[in-house]
């Protein structure tokens, strides 16, 4: 691969300069204020269940509660909601049943 004189002084003056942004740019801690894990399902089924267990194992890693909310009703969609209009900085998580979408298309065949 042959890289031509530009590129390459471009790549050597990014290489020279990022041990200088390093100082300057630090990331914020994640998470600064306990999170919500909103669950489109009823208590004590299989999301549910997920949710509290990964909930726990987060909480235990990063120090920081994890609530889970049950908002069960029209097959998850007002979870969905909740999560979509919360505000957009990390504080709402939503678990997926991505099952369901894999399988279907193999299903079909």
């Amino acid at each position: 691969m042959k890289l031509p004189r530009r590129n390459f002084l471009h790549l050597a003056a990014g290489a020279a300069a990022l041990p200088a942004l390093s100082d300057i740019v630090r990331a914020q801690s994640y998470p600064s204020r306990p999170v919500r894990i909103i669950v489109g399902f009823a208590p004590a089924g299989g999301t549910d269940i997920m949710a509290r267990l990964i909930g726990q194992w987060l909480s235990e890693r990063l120090g920081q509660q994890f609530i889970v909310e049950n908002r069960p009703g029209a097959a998850s969609n007002i979870g969905t909601e909740m999560v979509v209009n919360a505000p957009p900085d990390g504080g709402a998580l939503h678990p997926h049943r991505a099952r369901r979408r894999l399988l279907d298309p193999i299903a079909t065949r």
